[in-house]
C-alpha cells in the first residue's frame, strides 16, 4: 500500500461530501521551507503569473518553474502523493499548481464558485496545504456539503444566500493541515478582517484517463506534466540526504 494512503472510509467521506480534512498532515521542516518560499514568490517581480488584489499579490501560479524546491518537494512527498494515488488512482497527473495568499489586516474574498465542471467519470480534485491558520469567523473556507455531483448557480447562492448557503460548513485549518476539495464542491471565503497573512498552497490532480478523453489538453502537455513526478521524488530526496533509502 502507498504511504499516507486514505483508508476506505475517509475515500467514502470524501465521495459522499466532496472534501476531506487531514490534520497535521504536512511534516513540519517541510512546512517551513514552504513558508520561506512563499515569501519569496509573493515579493517576486509582477509576471503574468501573478494576480493582484488592491495592489497586494494575491495568486502565483505555476510554482514548480519559480526557483524554489520546496514546491516539487511537497509535490513528491508520501504525505501529497498517497492522497493522490488514493483519489485518482496510479495514473494520477498533477494538472496545476498555485498559492493563494489571504493580506494581513483585509485579505479579499473568494466568492462561492465550483473549480471545474465536468462530467464526473473520474475524480477531479485539489489537494489544499495550509501554511498558516486560517481561523473560525476570520475568513476561513466554507463548503457546501454534496454540492459536487451536479452543477451549482453559484451567483444564484450568492444573491439569494450571502455567505449563509443552506448546509455550507466553516472549516477551520492549522498550518500543516490539508483540505482534499473535489472540483465541483461549492466553496469560498469570505473577507478577512483583522486577521494575520493566511497562505495556501493549491495541487490539482487528475487520472491520465480523464486528461486523454475529456482534455482541455494534448498528448505533449499530458507527457510535460508527467515529468514533473520524478523531479518531485528526486527533490524530496535530496531534502533528506539521511533518510533510509
Amino acid at each position: 500500500m502507498t504511504p499516507f494512503a486514505l483508508p476506505p472510509d475517509q475515500v467514502a467521506r470524501f465521495d459522499a461530501e466532496g472534501y476531506l480534512v487531514l490534520r497535521d498532515r504536512i511534516p513540519g521542516d517541510l512546512l517551513a521551507r514552504l513558508r520561506a518560499a512563499a515569501n519569496r514568490w509573493t515579493s517576486m517581480p509582477p509576471t503574468a503569473d501573478h494576480l493582484f488584489s488592491g495592489g497586494v499579490p494575491w495568486r502565483v501560479d505555476y510554482l514548480h518553474d519559480k526557483g524554489e524546491a520546496a514546491s516539487l518537494e511537497l509535490l513528491g512527498s508520501p504525505e501529497v502523493l498517497g492522497i493522490a494515488e488514493s483519489l485518482a488512482g496510479p495514473d494520477l497527473v498533477p494538472t496545476y499548481e498555485s498559492l493563494v495568499a489571504k493580506a494581513a489586516g483585509a485579505g479579499a474574498p473568494v466568492p462561492w464558485h465550483q473549480d471545474a465542471v465536468h462530467a464526473r467519470r473520474h475524480r477531479l480534485f485539489n489537494v489544499d496545504v495550509y501554511l498558516d491558520a486560517a481561523r473560525p469567523g476570520h475568513g476561513a473556507l466554507r463548503v457546501v456539503p454534496g454540492s459536487h455531483r451536479a452543477r451549482a448557480d453559484a451567483c444564484a447562492l450568492r444573491d439569494d444566500h450571502g455567505w449563509d448557503v443552506p448546509g455550507a460548513v466553516e472549516v477551520p485549518m492549522a498550518p500543516g493541515d490539508v483540505l482534499v476539495h473535489d472540483d465541483m464542491v461549492v466553496h469560498g471565503s469570505p473577507p478577512t478582517a483583522g486577521s494575520p497573512l493566511r497562505r495556501t498552497v493549491y495541487l490539482e490532480f487528475r487520472p491520465a484517463a480523464s486528461v486523454l478523453e475529456d482534455g482541455p489538453w494534448d498528448q505533449a502537455w499530458l507527457a510535460a506534466r508527467l515529468r514533473l513526478l520524478p523531479a518531485a521524488l528526486a527533490a524530496h530526496a535530496a531534502a533528506r540526504p539521511t533518510a533510509a533509502r
